[in-house]
């Protein structure tokens, strides 16, 4: 059984008075895209620049595939791909030069340079503007060519901050793409982002960081079952006939819309008492389901519900 890609142990990160990260611990597996997902100021940066050694954290131990990132930082980082939040280009130099000042830093020869050079720039839409100075691009165009030198190694994991700030629909899209290529040949990707539905269309695991410390951690169907544990279910209901009041014990309220339809807020997953009562008092069931919370819901009661109770 493989290790897992990150390790991350016990990592607390100050700055005077204010804990950034707060004993933090994390592992994320090898070959999976994992959503790191936090209000401005939880500490989503201070996390990712420790994990790259870019800062030293206070206490706690960073592990990147297979490697204490403080002690052989120049090794781990010839086989990771990073991508800042706020990351600007070389605005003197064309889009070539741009990429070719990075596939400086590894071990390539020319040909294999200018092999991924050429295969990265077509892949971002680059390549007919591969001659212009970076700084007559748009925003959106500078994205695209930092993507592209995320990429410039070959990584095993890539480590995004906001991948897709500042992209239109269509760079949005060749960024995600991106991503699920990286996922399909087996590499890692730990990524964060604003863009709740993004992370949920892209992620096999998501944590949640509020204030510093990890809130919550896993699969995202785990995350909403334990958030539906913790807030109660909520079921759809529609019958035939008219519908009577439901009598039961893990029914919190019953809101009926019309005579045959209804939302009940269970403690649990109450569908088979409820089938079996209706069906003992001779009423058909058209539809009966539960409405999956979305990933913003939990998202949002994690940062603004439980910790304020």
């Amino acid at each position: 059984m493989s290790s897992p890609a990150i390790i991350i142990e016990n990592l607390t990160k100050s700055y005077g008075n204010l804990k950034a990260v707060d004993n933090l611990s994390l592992e994320v597996e090898e070959g999976i895209v994992f959503g790191f997902l936090g209000p401005n100021g939880a500490g989503k940066t201070t996390t990712i620049l420790s994990m790259l050694g870019l800062i030293i954290p206070d206490n706690g131990k960073v592990m990147l595939l297979g490697h204490d990132i403080s002690r052989e930082p120049v090794k781990i980082k010839e086989r990771i791909g990073y991508l800042p939040e706020n990351a600007t280009v070389y605005g003197e130099l064309t889009a070539w030069k741009n990429l070719e000042f990075f596939a400086n830093f590894y071990r390539m020869s020319k040909s294999e340079k200018e092999k991924k050079i050429e295969e990265l720039l077509k892949l971002v839409g680059l390549w007919d503007v591969r001659y212009r100075k970076a700084k007559t691009f748009s925003k959106g165009m500078k994205q695209r060519l930092l993507i592209a030198q995320t990429f410039i190694n070959d990584p095993e994991l890539l480590i995004l901050d906001e991948p897709t700030s500042g992209l239109d629909p269509e760079g949005a899209r060749l960024v995600k793409d991106l991503i699920r290529d990286a996922r399909s040949e087996g590499k890692t990707v730990f990524f964060s982002s604003h863009i709740l539905s993004e992370v949920e269309e892209l992620s096999n695991k998501v944590g949640i960081i509020v204030s510093g410390k990890l809130k919550a951690v896993g699969s995202i169907r785990d995350i909403k079952k334990e958030f539906m544990e913790l807030e109660g279910y909520e079921i759809k209901l529609e019958t035939k006939e008219p519908l009577p009041k439901i009598d039961h014990p893990e029914i919190i309220r019953m809101e009926f819309v019309g005579s045959n339809r209804a939302v009940i807020f269970a403690k649990r997953d109450i569908r088979e008492d409820i089938s079996r009562y209706l069906s003992n008092h001779d009423i058909t069931i058209l539809s009966l389901e539960i409405e999956e919370p979305s990933l913003e819901d939990v998202f949002l009661r994690t940062i603004y519900g439980r910790d304020r109770e």
